[in-house]
């Protein structure tokens, strides 16, 4: 699918959600903001065949989610990084893979008419601050054919718990010895610089109102907000652009000695992967009480992990491989 085609989709999706108005009635779920765009489709698409069934969103990221997972102020949960399995055993969840994403550096830089490429490193040395102009050489050796300002990079990052922080933090980490020394894979890192937003909404936000601003989002907000984002040199050498055949490539290669729960695509091999890409998960509480609401959420989990995954390329995410997604299919259809 072309940019512009996912751009349109992007645009009819609503991104809103509250949880207030389900209490009474329906399944409270809350999760991160990088897989709310293919959770809302989803709600929307199950609730039109099972009238009277309310399923309540909240992209509070995935940090807060957890929290209200853990206070019970939510039925099931949903976050962007793994968990370590001493957090999943003290939670009490299961985590099932439900569709991949990617984190794509975004950047708003008027009049530029071609897209930007940008090397780990080169991410890396802008986001601990010694990159600090559009300019700078190590950006001009990778982008000859563009006419780039001296104007200061205004670094955006997140300013919440966040999955996708995590996710583009790990990919720094595996690709710089710097930043794994000094910054480290985390939800909430220690920003050497930049101005922090909240939400993937949040970042776009600002990116778009920010001229000569970079920072990194999930690939649907980018679409939806018409960002210019850059192809990212992955490990092979290669300039690759986050699209469904590169996710897919990155998926395809994934291999994880522990299972599902441990798998990961961030820096996947393979010539046309995305080194940016990653599982999202849905966190189902192993000890849910019995009851309408466990059948409820049985059955969404269900249809989710079958016919709710084509619904997927359409929003700029990437169904699960259809073995993986039967195999998951069935783990959680026996949970309880």
């Amino acid at each position: 699918m072309t940019k512009v085609a996912f751009q349109a989709a992007a645009s009819l999706i609503v991104l809103s959600g509250s949880l207030g108005s389900q209490s009474q009635t329906g399944l409270l779920w809350a999760g991160g903001t990088f897989p709310a765009p293919i959770y809302q489709k989803w709600i929307e698409s199950f609730q039109a065949r099972i009238p009277g069934l309310r399923i309540g969103y909240e992209a509070v990221g995935s940090e807060a989610a957890i929290q209200k997972l853990k206070q019970g102020e939510a039925d099931f949960a949903a976050s962007d990084f793994p968990l370590s399995e001493e957090a999943r055993k003290s939670l009490g969840v299961r985590l099932i893979p439900s569709v991949l994403g990617a984190a794509v550096p975004a950047y708003n830089i008027p009049n530029l008419q071609k897209d930007l490429r940008f090397s780990p490193q080169l991410l890396a040395d802008i986001y601990l601050g010694k990159v600090t102009r559009w300019n700078d050489p190590e950006i001009k050796a990778l982008n000859r054919d563009s006419h780039l300002p001296a104007e200061n990079i205004a670094v955006v990052h997140r300013s919440d718990g966040s999955g996708t922080s995590y996710v583009w933090t790990d990919f720094l980490s595996q690709t710089s010895t710097e930043w794994r020394s000094k910054i480290g894979a985390s939800i909430t890192p220690a920003w050497p610089v930049g101005q922090g937003a909240k939400g993937n909404d949040g970042m776009a936000d600002l990116i778009s109102r920010t001229p000569f601003s970079l920072g990194y989002v999930e690939f649907f907000y980018a679409l939806r907000y018409r960002l210019s984002y850059g192809e990212v040199k992955n490990g092979a050498g290669n300039f690759v652009p986050a699209d469904i055949d590169s996710l897919t490539a990155a998926a395809a290669a994934a291999r994880s000695e522990k299972g599902d729960e441990n798998v990961s695509i961030v820096c996947a091999p393979g010539a046309r992967s995305y080194p940016i890409a990653a599982f999202t998960w849905i966190l189902i509480d192993e000890k849910m009480n019995p009851g309408e609401k466990r059948t409820r959420l049985a059955a969404f989990l269900d249809w989710a992990l079958s016919a709710g995954q084509r619904e997927a390329g359409a929003l700029g995410y990437v169904a699960l491989p259809p073995t993986l997604a039967e195999r998951e299919r069935n783990i959680a259809a026996h949970i309880w």
